[in-house]
């Protein structure tokens, strides 16, 4: 609810290969699915089992606020004022995260959030927030905030947003207890929140290596003069005192008030601009740098860095100093904002260009140009639908991050599903399937007496995957982006008739556990490399959800499960293995348990840096 009491400056590396056999890989996708299970929470039990009331389960966390938007909450165009939805945002996921850590929580992050749908006067705004996992001190919580017309019954979805909390204890120190999901979509959210935790530590070294290694056409001196307008003239400062009503009963300054105040002063410059009354679209993911308390001056700086075709970014900086004579102003948070002018059809408005001042004007123009690039890769690789998106995605530095949560994130979600079905069982190989969003989906599962970590080592090695997978003829590591990430050409045997042999670019994303029960996992899914085209001597396959999850189940005991998701063109072969016409599936799979026996000892050297 307050921003970040302290600073926190952790930084970790971070960042799917073909399927179970790379015969079976072509064509195969994963649902970028939206986080709705379509599964009825009143399916769930609670801890305690079925309710006794027969009512539905509800997360024990959850949060719900609703307010009736008055003539004060509004703008000037009579909508509800961002600021004070950001304020209502604030509160309702704090009170979900105190309700699970038991004490105090300040707001450390909050990730991208997009606005759907603005809303009148009149309307209901609906908030809802609910703890997706816990971590040692902070935690994630996950909102959707929709608008409800209370005449016509109708609703709509605004905005749904991800934040990060932080338990805070004067004299003691904070372990949070851990969230148990147990409907289809919390064991989905509880899952990939780890990997979304990975990208929020690595985000502020994302952006320093993409601005330094991409090159922005500006193309100043190409546009028109008569519709520019100098960047400074869109500059505005304000200040504010921070009184009790601002502050929690801490006196921490709350967030959500903080972030009121920021977008207050980035909608001015950016009617400084326009000349005329914006609309805020975008807020990109941004961290508290440090403490607020009641007795301070907040100075809030805006201006508008880049004005594109039908878009501006506003960046905002907020200062923090305690007395008149303080010379040192404590940074508290930076942001920037996206607005676009609406005309009568709510339609994007041409936008006048910017011309920079010499110096850091320059600098912020290129770095907003860099991150509307890095924001569409995360809006549309990190949380795109499957339809949105070709399977093979281009590969290059300004997306890595993204692909690489993508690339784990989908093959957890394909594994939280809950309505697999056992389709045959022999020689102690499970054969599981999934009917779901026009896919049909497998899933492969056995016990090996071999320890988790040292098969993930070799699994996760795909140069070793010849050894007992007849369907790779060749594997040749063309990038290694880090230590859990590597690019795989792989070359595979012709297969159904084509004379051609096939070949695949993969990428191969690895994750060691998260917490005690998370598995091992090693996620593989196609990309597109300039190093490496299409070429008539192979036939290009394609896969974007396959992989393997490994459980400990106890000292050197195993539970290896492969997951891989089939598209219509290629259901022929899957099928016949599902309705037990070919036993390959099985074979190959029995191929990797001897292959992990026999291998358990070769790395053993190598167990400790797991």
């Amino acid at each position: 609810m307050s921003q970040l009491c302290r600073g926190r400056s952790s930084q970790i590396a971070g960042r799917r290969r073909v399927g179970f056999g790379t015969a079976l890989a072509e064509g195969f996708a994963s649902v970028f699915s939206s986080r709705t299970s379509r599964k009825s929470a009143s399916r769930a039990r609670d801890a305690d089992g079925a309710m006794a009331d027969g009512e539905g389960y509800r997360n024990p966390t959850e949060v719900q606020m609703s307010q009736l938007v008055l003539p004060c909450h509004t703008n000037q165009r009579g909508e509800l004022s961002v600021g004070q939805l950001l304020k209502w945002i604030d509160t309702t996921a704090c009170l979900s995260a105190e309700r699970h850590a038991g004490c105090p929580c300040v707001t450390a992050s909050m990730d991208d959030i997009y606005f759907e749908h603005t809303i009148s006067v009149g309307q209901v705004v609906n908030i809802k927030a609910k703890v997706n996992r816990a971590f040692n001190s902070s935690m994630e919580v996950g909102i959707q905030v929709t608008s409800e017309d209370l005449c016509s019954e109708k609703q709509w979805t605004v905005c749904k947003a991800l934040a990060t909390f932080v338990a805070h204890r004067e004299l003691s120190k904070v372990k949070l207890k851990q969230i148990t999901p147990r409907t289809e979509e919390e064991k989905t959210e509880h899952s990939v929140a780890a990997e979304r935790r990975r990208m929020r530590l690595v985000y502020a070294d994302t952006i320093k290596d993409l601005l330094a290694n991409c090159a922005i056409q500006d193309n100043l001196e190409s546009r028109d003069c008569s519709r520019m307008v100098p960047a400074e003239k869109t500059r505005v400062e304000s200040v504010e005192l921070v009184l009790p009503p601002h502050a929690n009963h801490q006196g921490n300054t709350f967030g959500g008030q903080i972030m009121a105040w920021m977008e207050n002063v980035a909608t001015i410059a950016a009617s400084r601009l326009c000349r005329s009354h914006p609309t805020l679209k975008a807020i990109e993911m941004f961290h508290f740098r440090g403490p607020s308390q009641v007795g301070d001056r907040l100075v809030l700086k805006a201006i508008v860095n880049n004005a594109f075709k039908h878009s501006m970014e506003v960046g905002v900086c907020v200062e923090a100093y305690r007395q008149e004579a303080e010379t040192h102003r404590r940074h508290i948070n930076s942001a920037f904002m996206t607005f676009v002018v609406l005309d009568a059809d709510d339609q994007p408005q041409l936008l006048p260009w910017i011309r920079p001042q010499p110096g850091d004007g320059e600098r912020r123009y290129r770095e907003a140009s860099a991150r509307k690039k890095i924001r569409l890769d995360r809006k549309y690789i990190v949380s795109c639908k499957q339809a949105e998106v070709p399977l093979s995605v281009p590969w290059d530095p300004s997306n890595q991050v993204y692909l690489s949560y993508n690339n784990v994130s989908s093959l957890k979600m394909l594994v939280a599903k809950d309505n697999w079905v056992l389709s045959s069982e022999s020689d102690q190989v499970r054969l599981y399937t999934l009917e779901d969003d026009k896919f049909l989906s497998f899933h492969m599962e056995m016990t090996v007496h071999v320890d988790a970590a040292q098969a993930f080592l070799l699994l996760s090695d795909l140069r070793r995957r010849p050894e007992w997978d007849r369907h790779y003829r060749s594997v040749e590591v063309v990038q290694q982006v880090d230590e859990d990430d590597a690019i795989c050409h792989v070359i595979s045997p012709p297969l159904g008739g084509d004379p051609k042999p096939q070949d695949f670019v993969i990428l191969a994303s690895r994750r060691k556990p998260c917490d005690n029960g998370d598995p091992y996992i090693i996620a593989l899914r196609s990309v597109t490399l300039p190093t490496h085209p299409e070429t008539p001597e192979y036939r290009r396959g394609e896969t974007l959800c396959s992989g393997f999850c490994l459980w400990r189940e106890g000292d050197q005991l195993t539970k290896v499960s492969y997951y891989n998701q089939a598209t219509p063109g290629f259901l022929n072969y899957v099928t016949t293995n599902v309705t037990g016409l070919s036993s390959e599936f099985s074979a190959t799979f029995k191929a990797c348990e001897q292959f992990l026996v026999d291998n358990r000892s070769d790395l053993a050297p190598s167990l400790q840096t797991l």
